[in-house]
């Protein structure tokens, strides 16, 4: 067993070990195995500078909140006077799908 590998978990096999025979099936499984310890064993990520700026840039957007729209929405919602307008909800559904759809057809 490797250090830091959980003792349940079965050894993912070498690409050598793989060539001398290993069933594609105990190949698929480990795969997945070592994807699932990968994400949970801290491994490194990278994050682009393009991800970076969008997170500064949404920092800096905090502002454009309405706090006391936000405090009265869920005042209404504790008070349970908020009323939800299906209408609205369906339009917008509607609309967000119409330009869903026009962005894959151009």
């Amino acid at each position: 067993m490797k250090v830091g590998q959980p003792a349940d978990l079965p050894k993912v096999s070498t690409p050598a070990a793989a060539a001398s025979g290993a069933a594609a099936p105990a190949k698929k499984e480990a795969a997945a195995t070592a994807a699932s310890t990968a994400s949970s064993s801290g491994v490194a990520v990278t994050v682009s500078t393009s991800v970076r700026s969008l997170e500064q840039a949404n920092r800096g957007e905090a502002a454009d909140i309405d706090t006391e729209k936000v405090n009265a929405v869920r005042q209404a919602i504790e008070d349970g006077t908020y009323v939800v307008n299906p209408e609205a909800i369906a339009d917008k559904l509607l609309s967000n799908a119409q330009e869903m759809l026009n962005r894959t057809q151009n």
